[in-house]
């Protein structure tokens, strides 16, 4: 017997469609097994495909690569609180999202989600040699908290930065990967987002590594609100707030596609 599924592509941390990081959404009346969740995932072929079960008073979410689940996802979470909204009518402007990074608390108004993450400020640390023989520009501070956050001088740096797949794919950060940032020209700060081993390198927009980056930024630029872009080829703005144990990431999303995945 076929099984229907409804699927959602967003563009998210973008007022336009082709921008910011497209995320797959799937609302289920129950969880299915992890191997067939891992399956649709690498179907999709986006960065991230989120899940999602309506509990009595909360939402259940996880969220799939195309190889592995994720701990936190920045992106896939604002989008799936963009689809419970402004698709199916979700009651609330405040979701409680349940994760395996705790409870995650969205509130949405008018257009703009907020999402409120834990903080997970970086600490010093030393590169390893094969991500640093992989990039072609170097740091001039290298720091890690689940990802290795690497500091630059000047926006032109993360712009041009250059990364060779080859050795930076020996590299096992499972599950994390490598944020480099500056401060920006236009904006408070700036950032890119790779993944060593993963079939998308270079992820357009990651709200995820903004918990690392807030409280990194918020300390050097003496500021508790910033806005952050990201730097890839789509790009995405984030608007973001420093509040201690947790940030506030912030930002908007345009529906791309609606469809329904037929399952044997």
């Amino acid at each position: 017997m076929s099984v229907a599924l409804e699927l959602y592509q967003i563009d998210a941390f973008t007022d336009k469609v082709f921008g910011g990081n497209p995320a797959c959404v799937v609302p289920l009346k129950e969880w299915l097994p992890d191997d067939l969740l891992l399956k649709i995932a690498r179907e999709n072929a986006v960065s991230e495909t989120a899940f999602f079960v309506e509990n009595k008073n909360t939402l259940g979410l996880r969220w799939f690569t195309p190889e592995i689940e994720m701990d936190l996802c920045g992106h896939a979470t604002l989008a799936t609180a963009h689809v419970l909204k402004t698709i199916l009518d979700y009651p609330s402007d405040k979701m409680i999202f349940e994760t395996q990074s705790g409870e995650l608390i969205v509130t949405v108004d008018k257009d703009l989600i907020t999402m409120d993450f834990p903080s997970r400020k970086p600490v010093p640390a030393e590169l390893p040699k094969l991500i640093r023989e992989a990039l072609s520009i170097q740091p001039s501070d290298v720091l890690k908290s689940r990802d290795y956050v690497l500091v630059y001088q000047q926006e032109q740096d993360i712009r041009n930065i250059e990364i060779d797949k080859h050795l930076f794919d020996q590299i096992n950060l499972d599950p994390g990967g490598v944020i480099i940032t500056a401060r920006g020209e236009q904006y408070d700060f700036v950032s890119r987002f790779f993944t060593p081993q993963a079939s998308i390198l270079e992820d357009p927009v990651t709200g995820s590594a903004h918990c690392s980056l807030i409280p990194y930024w918020s300390e050097q630029l003496h500021k508790k609100e910033m806005v952050a872009l990201q730097l890839s080829e789509r790009q995405g703005k984030l608007f973001c707030a420093d509040k201690g144990r947790r940030v506030l990431i912030s930002g908007t999303a345009k529906t791309y596609l609606k469809g329904t995945i037929m399952l044997d």
